[in-house]
């Protein structure tokens, strides 16, 4: 009985390879699709607005059930602070542009609906859904509505969790296998034109099937506009496996610092075959020493294009913040490119203060699906007149216009450190300049009524 239960587990696991490798990998490693994940898309999606419905029904019958939270709890006016300010000055009737104790008011409640909905914070926090997408830890006010409804629930985690996640963590470890046993082979090759397009070809195929790994549905638009060779991509930035998603359309330079362990395997077997560009971490914090790297990187025309992301920090899918003017300082052509992901089927976005990389991915493997959009821009180049940081501004406010976010001006590096002494200043200074137009239009009223 024990040698049949043996042979019977042997058969099963030659099965559960045959079927890994010839329907879901060697397909994906020549950009193929049997069309599988994409039934499976529509009907997880048929499956959501059912459940959708039936959620909304069972509000209307259990009032007990609380609706979910509003995601903006302070009302904010359109306009910028200045705006506001010369308005309320002028309401209250202040003339000669004289300080008034009261514009404190102004600033305390502005600190208040910081304190209780700032425009930071928030970004770093999953984003909020219209409705449960019946994931367990993405609905925080979900009770028990009806007996289908959880049902379904338990049929997906046996899903998820039982079939699912066991096949990707499958093509995971081909991939990354792949990645690094094709990568090292490749590095011995002499340097010529061969080497370069089978470095090319193993990270490619290397990529697509970590996707398929994540069952990952990218729509690529515009592809007319795809990064050239010797030009620097730029991309708004959500999640570690945006590269995945970027790189199956296409090879690029990676830049990041070095690591041990796993990731350091993976990063030397990288750069054996292809020119990434890897940084020791007292060289990172050397800028002249970063930018010189990558400056001799572009002006090689040949090499593949650099793939960075500017706001330097994950951002939760609803919006783009500060572009760090270091990648716009190097010169070239920057080719722009928006990434938005439908947050229905898993939220992609990495809370790194609250999770690391082994649980996010555990959370990523275990979620129904990654279904993103890829918008690529038209290249961008720097104008007469404008500095780094102009351009930096001008290319971000692209990006968000096109992946439909917010484009906030706020530097990423607040999700950790202390606010800039500069942030504090500038409201000072824009104080400053209210109380100085207002002088200023009083001088001139004044001089108008004596010369009448």
């Amino acid at each position: 009985a024990e040698g049949d239960l043996w042979t019977v587990a042997v058969a099963v696991f030659q099965l559960w390879i045959f079927v890994v490798v010839f329907f879901i990998t060697l397909p994906a490693m020549f950009g193929l699709s049997l069309g599988v994940t994409s039934v499976y898309i529509q009907i997880l999606v048929k499956l959501l607005e059912w459940a959708t419905i039936r959620i909304q029904r069972g509000r209307e019958e259990q009032p007990s059930v609380p609706a979910p939270l509003p995601n903006g709890i302070i009302e904010r006016a359109e306009g910028s602070m200045e705006e506001e300010m010369e308005q309320l000055r002028r309401s209250r009737s202040l003339e000669g542009g004289e300080f008034a104790l009261s514009d404190a008011l102004y600033f305390c409640k502005k600190g208040l609906e910081s304190i209780v909905d700032d425009q930071v914070t928030q970004r770093f926090s999953s984003e909020e859904l219209a409705s449960w997408n019946l994931l367990t830890r993405t609905n925080q006010n979900f009770r028990y509505i009806s007996l289908r409804l959880t049902i379904f629930w338990g049929i997906g985690v046996f899903v998820r969790y039982c079939v699912l996640f066991p096949l990707r963590i499958t093509l995971a470890i081909i991939g990354l296998s792949w990645l690094v046993i094709g990568t090292t082979l490749v590095g011995f090759l002499p340097e010529n034109s061969v080497k370069y397009w089978l470095s090319e070809v193993v990270h490619l195929t290397c990529y697509r099937i970590c996707a398929r790994a994540l069952s990952a549905t990218i729509r690529y638009h515009n592809k007319e506009n795809r990064p050239q060779k010797g030009g620097i991509c730029v991309a708004n930035h959500t999640t570690p496996i945006d590269v995945v998603i970027l790189a199956n359309d296409g090879c690029y330079a990676m830049v990041g610092q070095i690591h041990g362990g796993l990731m350091g395997v993976i990063q030397r077997s990288m750069v054996r075959s292809c020119p990434h560009v890897w940084f020791e971490r007292s060289e990172m914090k050397d800028r002249h020493a970063v930018t010189s790297r990558l400056r001799a990187h572009v002006a090689a025309k040949t090499k593949l294009p650099i793939l960075i992301f500017p706001e330097g920090t994950c951002i939760n899918n609803t919006s783009v913040m500060m572009f760090k003017k270091g990648s716009f300082e190097i010169g070239g052509t920057i080719h722009p490119v928006a990434i938005k992901y439908d947050p229905r089927l898993g939220d992609a976005f990495w809370n790194s203060s609250k999770y690391n990389m082994v649980s996010y991915l555990l959370r990523t493997m275990t979620s129904w699906a990654i279904v993103v959009n890829v918008w690529y821009l038209p290249p961008m180049t720097i104008q007469d007149g404008e500095d780094a940081v102009q351009f930096a501004n001008r290319v971000k406010s692209a990006v968000a216009c096109r992946g439909g976010l917010l484009d906030l001006a706020w530097d990423g590096s607040l999700k950790r450190g202390k606010v800039k002494d500069a942030y504090k200043e500038e409201q000072q200074k824009m104080y400053s300049r209210v109380i100085v137009r207002q002088n200023s239009i009083s001088a001139t009223h004044t001089r108008r009524d004596d010369q009448s």
